[in-house]
């Protein structure tokens, strides 16, 4: 598979989208945060000195995924439709986010939903990190792409 974003010579460049059709796109990004029990339950309970460390990582995941094409070098300025973030843990030692995104365009919306995802557990990191200097964030992943050219993904991971 030939890399888009290099021209023949190896040089780094932006895909030109002019010629692609406007289709609906969306993405879900994933990630996971492991800390130690008494953490999750202070973050879960609301009880963290900084505020509430869901609703500030919530809203900093979409504000990233917002401003994806000011982070990433090669990524289009795309007209976002949607950005959700969700939260769920395993009842242990888990935080586990969902960032889905949408838009219809002529290019993708998975670096969203991925920087959405990202941005949104180094927040979970930054509320938490007074309370448990330990926390790894472990994954973040793509779960699913829909639209464009090359079709739908899901990891089966």
């Amino acid at each position: 598979m030939e890399l888009t974003h290099l021209n023949k010579k190896g040089e780094a460049i932006m895909v030109d989208v002019g010629e692609k059709d406007f289709t609906l796109r969306t993405a879900e990004a994933f990630g996971k945060i492991k800390m130690k029990p008494e953490t999750l339950e202070v973050l879960l309970s609301d009880k963290l000195k900084k505020g509430d460390a869901l609703a500030t990582a919530r809203v900093a995941g979409i504000m990233a995924a917002k401003r994806t094409f000011e982070l990433i070098p090669l990524c289009h300025n795309i007209p976002i439709e949607s950005v959700k973030i969700e939260f769920d843990n395993n009842g242990r030692d888990e935080l586990y986010i969902r960032c889905s995104a949408r838009c219809t365009y002529k290019t993708g919306i998975e670096m969203e939903a991925l920087t959405g995802a990202s941005v949104a557990a180094l927040t979970v990191y930054d509320m938490c990190k007074a309370v448990d200097r330990g926390i790894v964030i472990e994954e973040i992943k793509l779960l699913s792409k829909t639209g464009g050219t090359r079709g739908d993904y899901h990891n089966e991971g």
